[in-house]
């Protein structure tokens, strides 16, 4: 990590020991309860000790990311592929790692996880149009293959190619693609924000391989 981790409890000073104020003391201990509250039963974990060096930004990224692992009505397998995919292409080790076990949880296999951590990066034109083939003897459904290139093509190229976003309204309600769509944006600030401070330690460890972590706890 970059930089120190904030306390693990709500802190009732700033870092240059000056004291908060009652109201500040007050703000800040709810995002934490907010924040614990959302993890619970696991303890606060580094990304969020990361996060709550500024607890306005802390509460936003915990309400926003909240609401769409635990609100949205688009399959949870979905989200988590996209997630275990932007971690893939923006080489966030944390992510994956963290992503993958509940990618298994979800109902993605072993083997389509392992697909999704093999493929090579999509590949565009200039216009935009994407150009992406699937590895031999390959196990993803259509509908995870539409996934992933729409998620390439979000994470790559940011401008998605009619076609394959029409792929993609196709499989899902409007709803859904709005949900599937803000998740792929969202975690891609996350892996930058965990590549660029090296949150958790993990930049220079490896991507675990699906079969080591399936059953596993994320």
């Amino acid at each position: 990590m970059r930089l120190h981790y904030a306390p693990s409890t709500a802190p009732t000073t700033k870092p240059d020991g000056t004291p908060l104020t009652p109201a500040e003391q007050e703000s800040t201990a709810d995002v934490y309860t907010r924040i614990a509250a959302r993890r619970h039963p696991r303890p606060l974990i580094p990304l969020d000790l990361t996060f709550l060096h500024t607890p306005p930004v802390a509460d936003g990224y915990n309400a926003f990311v909240g609401a769409i692992r635990n609100n949205t009505v688009i399959p949870q397998d979905v989200l988590e592929l996209s997630v275990c995919r932007v971690a893939v292409l923006n080489q966030a080790v944390y992510e994956w790692n963290a992503h993958a076990p509940l990618a298994l949880k979800a109902g993605v296999t072993t083997a389509q996880l392992d697909e999704v951590k093999r493929l090579p990066a999509s590949t565009f034109t200039a216009d935009g149009a994407l150009i992406a083939e699937r590895l031999p003897g390959s196990v993803l459904t259509e509908v995870q293959w539409d996934v992933l290139l729409y998620t390439d093509a979000m994470t790559k190229n940011v401008k998605v190619d009619d076609a394959v976003f029409d792929a993609v309204k196709q499989r899902f309600s409007e709803r859904e693609v709005v949900e599937l769509t803000a998740c792929i944006g969202a975690y891609n600030m996350v892996s930058r924000f965990l590549v660029a401070l090296d949150v958790g330690e993990n930049n220079n460890k490896r991507m675990k391989e699906a079969a080591e972590i399936e059953g596993g706890e994320p």
